[in-house]
């Protein structure tokens, strides 16, 4: 089975989003993918997702209430196969904090589609609702892209 991470600044926007929105997907394709997301800082520990990347998630049909804000840990470079963050920063930061026994392939999350023309997932924290619209749109198009990856692989 698959192990993903996805990772942001805070874990309150955009790699919860990003956790229900390939959760979705990925139930809707019938594979067995486990998912997470965390954060590279600790300001959010414990807290639910932002309301607001809730309210956007629920007019998809994903609940991400139960979700918690994390810390990345040492731990996650091993558990996990594929760690995705959401900008340049969070990769920088995950690149610093991967020990030498990492397994995971850390990469940016809109590699998995570099035909939607940004590289980065725009935290939407301090922007309005256009903010979190587009962050589901670009999840979304990458979850499909990833979906399509998966579902190519021959089997074992």
């Amino acid at each position: 089975m698959q192990r993903i991470l996805f990772v942001c600044l805070g874990n309150i926007c955009r790699s919860p989003t990003a956790q229900g929105i390939f959760e979705y997907k990925c139930r809707l394709a019938e594979l067995d993918i486990e998912l997470d997301s965390a954060g590279t800082g600790d300001w959010h520990i414990g807290r639910p997702p932002d309301p607001r990347s809730q309210a956007f998630a629920r007019r998809w049909g994903v609940d991400l209430s139960a979700q918690r804000a994390r810390l990345v840990s040492a731990a996650d470079f091993t558990r996990f196969d594929r760690i995705y963050a959401m900008d340049r920063s969070n990769l920088a930061d995950l690149q610093r904090l991967a020990p030498a026994q990492s397994r995971a392939r850390v990469d940016l999350v809109m590699r998995l589609a570099p035909d939607y023309g940004l590289e980065e997932v725009p935290d939407p924290y301090y922007g309005g609702d256009r903010g979190f619209e587009q962050v589901i749109d670009m999840l979304s198009v990458a979850a499909d892209r990833l979906i399509e990856e998966l579902q190519r692989r021959p089997g074992p």
